[in-house]
């Protein structure tokens, strides 16, 4: 049924399958980082994930399945997503912290696009690729990490300078 009002409702099970994917796929990122007490979760990394697929699949919709203006969709869509994980990144003192929730906020956002343009195959490689290498390796940097008594700052006594 195609209408300017209803739109193409014969869609809608190919849109809800693409979207529950991207959701499906982000959502063991999402788990790791919640349960990693993380600033981004099981709400941020499956949202980011299908909203990029709903963009995706939004610009096939108005574009066309390989028009060449979805390169600028693709780049707008990377500029909301590097923002949303620029600001997981924080600075304290001489460390920095959230550099691994930001590139998973980057990758979910490539997972949500690869689903919503059909490729189902890379929104899988790169879902477990990102959790397997939060669950592996990350407990492997834990484990050879610096005491920090020796190379802490000192702290501040309160002086102005």
């Amino acid at each position: 049924m195609t209408s300017s009002y209803w739109g193409i409702w014969g869609d809608v099970p190919n849109h809800l399958v693409r979207l529950a994917l991207a959701f499906l796929f982000a959502l063991p990122v999402g788990w790791n980082r919640e349960r990693e007490a993380r600033s981004a979760g099981l709400r941020t990394f499956p949202i980011v994930a299908m909203a990029s697929c709903g963009l995706s699949i939004l610009a096939i919709e108005i574009l066309g399945e390989r028009a060449p203006e979805q390169a600028r969709i693709l780049q707008g869509l990377f500029t909301g997503v590097g923002f949303v994980g620029g600001g997981a990144i924080l600075k304290s003192g001489s460390t920095v912290h959230g550099t691994a929730t930001a590139a998973s906020i980057l990758n979910v956002g490539v997972i949500g696009a690869a689903v919503g343009f059909g490729f189902y195959d890379l929104g899988l490689i790169l879902a477990l690729a990102n959790f397997l290498v939060l669950a592996i390796i990350t407990p492997l940097k834990d484990k050879h990490k610096e005491p920090s008594g020796d190379n802490a700052e000192p702290r501040d006594s309160g002086k102005s300078r």
